[in-house]
């Protein structure tokens, strides 16, 4: 049972950005330490046990994906004991930064992550280039990826067009190439949309004989938000990056979730729409409406039965 020296509580939500960074750090400092890395990032860090989770995160994300506006990784400490770095951008920056680049330089220099006997790196977009990127800091460590680009140099990348502010920033010099950068590592696992198809290429750049790729179809262009929002489904795939139990069997069946998830279920019925698959979206909606109340499913059904039925006396009349 975790000791209750450990246990610490926050709300930090409904605060004014300021106030909110100045509680986040009073928090930090108090566990372990808090260091500002320029004008544009910061790092916190709670120290508990012989895991210590990465993750890569922005202010916007946190306070606003998270009900106590905090980092992703608290919880984990709260749940696990692990030890967290949370890693922080104000807005995207992919972490291009020299003060984010001399943090990690100097915990190699240090030791830092040799304190540890396991280390997990994890970052969603652009938060999960830099934990794939700065994941070579710490060999041996294991990965877990939600839709990372792979580099932005528009040399290697100029089909993707999403970013084009970024395209002078350094993806080149130190922790550039993310892929690359996996090679030191013990395992990766990257998940993304295959219908989503600028990040199923950046995908397929990390193919790596470390690197495991779950696909997630129909999770649209924000799967980090909608596996938050699925129960626990996030912090127990890490739980199983720690425990070197994530395999497919595994992930299938914490995938489950997405099965009551009603943003799934609406992206999966529009995308049977627009394969104009009546049966399958009868079929659908039939399901949904039978396990869960979902008033936009229950209206889509009666339409369609009033349809059948409509046709059905359609035809009574003709044979008549």
């Amino acid at each position: 049972m975790q000791d209750a020296e450990y246990d610490f509580y926050t709300d930090l939500a409904g605060l004014p950005k300021g106030e909110w960074l100045t509680e986040l750090a009073k928090v930090a400092e108090e566990q372990g330490f808090f260091q500002p890395l320029g004008r544009k990032h910061f790092a916190a860090h709670i120290r508990r046990d012989d895991t210590l989770l990465v993750t890569f995160e922005t202010v916007q994300g946190m306070r606003a994906l998270a009900k106590s506006a905090e980092p992703f990784g608290w919880s984990m400490v709260r749940n696990q004991g692990w030890s967290h770095l949370c890693v922080a951008s104000d807005g995207d920056t992919w972490f291009r930064d020299r003060h984010v680049i001399g943090l990690f330089d100097r915990m190699i220099d240090d030791g830092f992550f040799d304190d540890f006997e396991q280390v997990i790196f994890y970052g969603a977009g652009p938060c999960g280039y830099a934990a794939a990127a700065f994941s070579v800091a710490a060999p041996g460590a294991r990965v877990m990826v939600v839709q990372p680009q792979a580099t932005l140099d528009p040399r290697v990348t100029e089909w993707d067009d999403r970013f084009r502010e970024m395209r002078r920033t350094d993806f080149t010099s130190r922790y550039g190439y993310a892929p690359d950068m996996l090679d030191a590592c013990d395992q990766a696992f990257v998940l993304y949309d295959p219908a989503e198809t600028l990040d199923a290429m950046h995908a397929a750049l990390f193919t790596r004989a470390a690197v495991k790729q779950f696909r997630l179809r129909n999770m649209g262009g924000a799967i980090q938000g909608d596996l938050l929002a699925m129960d626990d489904i996030l912090p127990n795939l890490l739980t199983m990056v720690a425990d070197g139990t994530l395999d497919d069997l595994n992930f299938a069946q914490a995938y489950r979730a997405r099965r009551t998830h009603p943003w799934y279920l609406r992206r999966v019925l529009a995308a049977l729409d627009r394969q104009d698959r009546t049966a399958l979206t009868h079929m659908l909606i039939k399901n949904v409406t039978s396990r869960m109340e979902e008033p936009r499913f229950q209206r889509r059904l009666a339409k369609l039965e009033a349809a059948r039925e409509a046709a059905a006396a359609q035809n009574v009349a003709k044979e008549g």
